[in-house]
């Protein structure tokens, strides 16, 4: 079952009430605020008093607030309710709603899974005929309540609208967490494996996690940095590189391209073993869609992002002055049109400013970090190229 907006409401069904009276059912009539919350939890503590304040101002039109906590840490139920009955006597002795303690996970069965509702503090706001109103963050609720009482949020777009994007965004974040508990036993492998330069335990994991993560571009991208870069198998890898050249086209995605061309064209990888009629016809069709997508021509965007790989690309092409134009808009994008946060200056300047110092041949500078020109690569040693000739 999915609990959106226009859903009857669930019911309650819980093992205490530690405060007011018991909620056996909703009344017609009444507009109700279910808040699911814990007293681990540091926002909702701090939502209590905004709750409260509601409680005072909509009462007598028919507002009643409930509390439910059920996502109480404790052994046993009756250590949790002990704990709860602690916590509210000593934190909030004259709170003026109901609280009730649910520690079979009933609630949440009933209320927050359906909802997409991952996290909390999470409200429902039922309106006066038993149906859910509103799901959120307890402090969306101030621009939402008055119009609930009213009876002109439901049918209202706006409220259509909020809950949609609601559902899209719980919908993600649930991706997002199944994904990390997909994550963890291949990190578990995939981690020491690098760490120990085991590059075949570490292809197995990564293998693994593009299998049943094949839109993660991290493990994508660690997938031909293994296969290319670290064991040099042109015969797997190149198949593998060029479904993911495809695959980051069709997605028209900035990152997915720049990652990409991170492993054609960053200067401290080894490419020698890379066919170079394939390489730069990968950076080639690259370069254009990224250039596509955020043109030199226009101020917006963050080009620090992806404008590095695609200089070099220019610059291995014997393109030195398009090479260095890239490099400083990169730079120049760093402060238009909005500045970045110093810690994203420090891990992307040193780099752009390290290329343009080697494109120009001369040092060069922004802001405090300064570069001079360096030999950016070592050169190919003659028996690989031999060996790649062969």
């Amino acid at each position: 079952m999915v609990l959106r907006m226009e859903s009857e409401a669930p019911p309650i069904k819980v093992q205490s009430w530690l405060r007011g009276q018991p909620l056996r059912s909703f009344q017609r009539g009444k507009v109700y605020i279910i808040e699911f919350w814990a007293t681990w939890c540091e926002a909702c503590v701090e939502a209590m008093a905004h709750l409260v304040r509601l409680q005072e101002e909509y009462r007598d039109r028919g507002l009643e607030v409930v509390g439910v906590a059920a996502s109480e840490e404790a052994p046993t139920l009756d250590e949790a309710r002990t704990k709860l009955d602690a916590w509210l006597t000593e934190k909030v002795p004259k709170l003026g709603y109901p609280i009730a303690l649910d520690y079979s996970g009933e609630m949440n069965k009933l209320w927050m899974e359906p909802s997409s509702s991952l996290g909390i503090p999470t409200s429902y706001v039922v309106d006066r005929d038993g149906r859910i109103a509103f799901i959120g963050h307890p402090t969306e609720l101030d621009s939402v309540l008055a119009k609930v009482l009213n009876g002109i949020w439901r049918t209202s777009d706006e409220a259509k609208a909020a809950d949609t994007k609601r559902i899209a965004e719980g919908r993600r974040k649930l991706r997002e967490t199944r994904k990390r508990a997909l994550c963890e036993p291949i990190l578990a492998k995939l981690t020491p494996a690098i760490k120990a330069e085991d590059w075949v335990t570490a292809l197995s994991a990564v293998e693994e996690a593009v299998a049943v993560m094949p839109d993660d571009i991290n493990f994508r991208l660690l997938h031909v940095d293994l296969l290319l870069h670290k064991m040099h198998d042109m015969r797997t890898g190149l198949p593998v590189m060029r479904r993911l050249v495809r695959d980051a086209i069709s997605q028209k995605s900035e990152v997915w391209m720049a990652g990409v061309m991170g492993e054609l064209f960053d200067p401290v990888k080894d490419n020698s073993y890379f066919p170079p009629a394939e390489r730069f016809a990968m950076g080639k069709e690259l370069s254009e869609h990224m250039l596509t997508l955020t043109p030199p021509q226009r101020g917006d965007g963050y080009k620090f992002m992806s404008y590095g790989a695609i200089a070099q690309y220019y610059y291995e092409s014997g393109n030195k002055d398009r090479a260095i134009e890239l490099i400083e808009l990169a730079l120049k994008s760093l402060d238009h049109p909005e500045p970045i946060q110093d810690e994203v200056k420090q891990l992307f300047v040193p780099r752009l400013l390290q290329a343009l110092a080697n494109y120009k041949g001369e040092k060069v500078c922004y802001g405090n970090f300064c570069s001079a020109p360096q030999n950016k690569s070592p050169e190919v040693p003659k028996r690989r190229r031999r060996r790649r000739k062969e």
